[in-house]
């Protein structure tokens, strides 16, 4: 194949490798039924990691080009000849239509993994759910009760787009136990966390923006940042969090348009960074003018050590954009989240989410605000650190009992996660595949880097299961680790492919 690509370009090496080929297919170049090299052939021609490679075969499938079984290769999928007339008309290609970066369609692993709640057959330890037997229900009744009884109709309005002013204001006075002081203008509400990353991204990033990320980092935003086609550049991370003494160099040479870091209890890996970094942090920020986007739906959830104040809380010239969100606490459900920052960044989010969805739940507002104004939350969030520091210690000690050879874990001091890593000669989607035969689920820890991770990690959370179910959980994933790390790994090599999460 006569491919060519341009480092130089915005345009992400995956879709210009895609576009390539499809451009090769509709010029008939490649015929139907033609098998296109294995990925890692492919990579290897063209300098690029295997991963750009995927991603560019996904999008050629996602959009009817190609066609991939296991064992089979990649194909090129015969174009549907014109229909006679008077036939009805073609299905229309909305994929194709579609701008570049919204057309492609990553691996779906929210939808995947949330769909596997609903299985009770499966074991999901993939999931960052709270447990929903720890939910407050008696007490959100009561106070669904009496806001119909006072204020009727009215909790089932519009509401601003900011979002409802009492709101705002419970915001306010909740971030003040995390060390930040704000004011009800400097703060939007959002549905839930990731809304906030969609706002951030649609109103700060255009094609070609160079955002940097720690690695690894939160997949939700990786995805979020490469459907707004920026440029995503990692930098590495240890357990004292993202290796600030690396970021130096990177900033002066790339110019960023923005940083993006969960500093406390990071997503994957619960590592917290040190307070020595984030002062390094915010003062390589302000030297080269750089806007920190700073994601902390955690931090609430500490269940030993001290604590480390946010980046948020150690800014006084207003250059972190604070996210965080009641999803991890309360009712996921009810998809609430907010931005704190200052107010002219507000009012640019505020259009935004204008022409998005107007407002966040209405209903849900007021019933949070009451749960946080009458003093439940601080309450319901002391029995959830309770209850989540004995889960995780079920987790730590059903992996200590197994013992595989070779898979290690750290040993977070809050959050939702264990961050495991296992060696190499393991195969990741052969110990997916056999793991779903045994009816368990994990994040596999790939989907958290930029590029090439260099180690095999997973990411086990333990907030969702209760105690018991945590200990089966372990034992049928050792049971799957075992059994792949007993095969060698050219096994899998020569079958190809990567089977679903399950």
């Amino acid at each position: 194949m006569d491919l060519r690509i341009d480092r130089e370009s915005p345009v992400s090496l995956y879709l210009q490798i895609s576009g390539g080929i499809k451009q090769l297919i509709l010029a008939g170049r490649l015929p139907d039924g033609f098998l296109l090299p294995p990925e890692r052939r492919l990579a290897d021609s063209l300098g690029v990691n295997r991963t750009t490679v995927v991603n560019a075969y996904q999008q050629l499938k996602a959009d009817g080009f190609v066609d991939a079984h296991v064992g089979q290769g990649t194909m090129v999928l015969p174009r549907r000849p014109k229909e006679p007339e008077g036939k009805p008309a073609q299905p229309l290609a909305w994929r194709q239509l579609a701008r570049e970066g919204a057309a492609r369609e990553p691996d779906p692993l929210v939808r995947d993994l949330l769909a596997l709640t609903e299985r009770r057959d499966v074991i999901s330890m993939a999931v960052g759910l709270p447990a929903p037997e720890m939910l407050p229900l008696d007490a959100m009744g009561r106070i669904h009760a009496r806001l119909l009884a006072e204020r009727g109709a009215e909790v089932f309005l519009h509401s601003p787009t900011e979002g409802v002013t009492a709101f705002r204001d419970a915001i306010c006075r909740h971030m003040v136990s995390r060390g930040i002081q704000c004011t009800v203008p400097e703060v939007l509400v959002t549905s839930g966390s990731q809304q906030a990353l969609d706002l951030v991204a649609r109103a700060y990033l255009a094609p070609g923006d160079v955002v940097v990320v720690e690695e690894p980092s939160y997949f939700g935003a990786l995805e979020t940042f490469r459907v707004a086609q920026a440029r995503l550049m990692g930098v590495p991370a240890d357990g004292d969090g993202m290796r600030t003494d690396l970021l130096e160099n990177l900033l002066a040479r790339q110019r960023p348009k923005l940083i993006y870091t969960l500093p406390t209890f990071q997503n994957p890996s619960g590592s917290v960074l040190s307070l020595e970094r984030r002062r390094r942090l915010l003062e390589l920020a302000y030297r080269y003018q750089v806007p920190v986007v700073e994601d902390d739906p955690y931090s609430d959830l500490r269940y030993e050590g001290q604590t480390v104040p946010s980046l948020k809380a150690l800014d006084p010239s207003g250059y972190v954009v604070y996210l965080s969100s009641f999803s991890k606490i309360l009712f996921p459900g009810l998809r609430l989240g907010w931005i704190a920052a200052p107010r002219p960044v507000i009012r640019q989010l505020a259009l935004t989410k204008q022409s998005v969805d107007l407002h966040s739940n209405t209903l849900g507002q007021w019933m949070v605000e009451r749960f946080i104004t009458e003093g439940l939350f601080s309450r319901h969030l002391e029995a959830s650190r309770t209850e989540y520091a004995r889960r995780r210690d079920a987790m730590i000690e059903a992996l200590e009992g197994e013992a595989a050879e070779g898979f290690t874990w750290n040993r977070p001091q809050g959050g939702f996660y264990v961050w495991c890593t296992y060696p190499e000669t393991v195969s990741p989607s052969a110990l997916m595949q056999e793991a779903a035969q045994e009816h368990v689920a994990f994040l596999p820890g790939g989907a958290s880097f930029v590029g090439d991770p260099g180690q095999n990690h997973i990411r086990l959370n333990f907030t969702y299961c209760e105690p018991a179910r945590i200990r089966e959980g372990i034992a049928r994933l050792m049971r799957a680790y075992r059994a792949v790390a007993a095969k060698p790994r050219s096994a899998e090599r020569l079958q190809g492919g990567t089977p679903p999460i399950v």
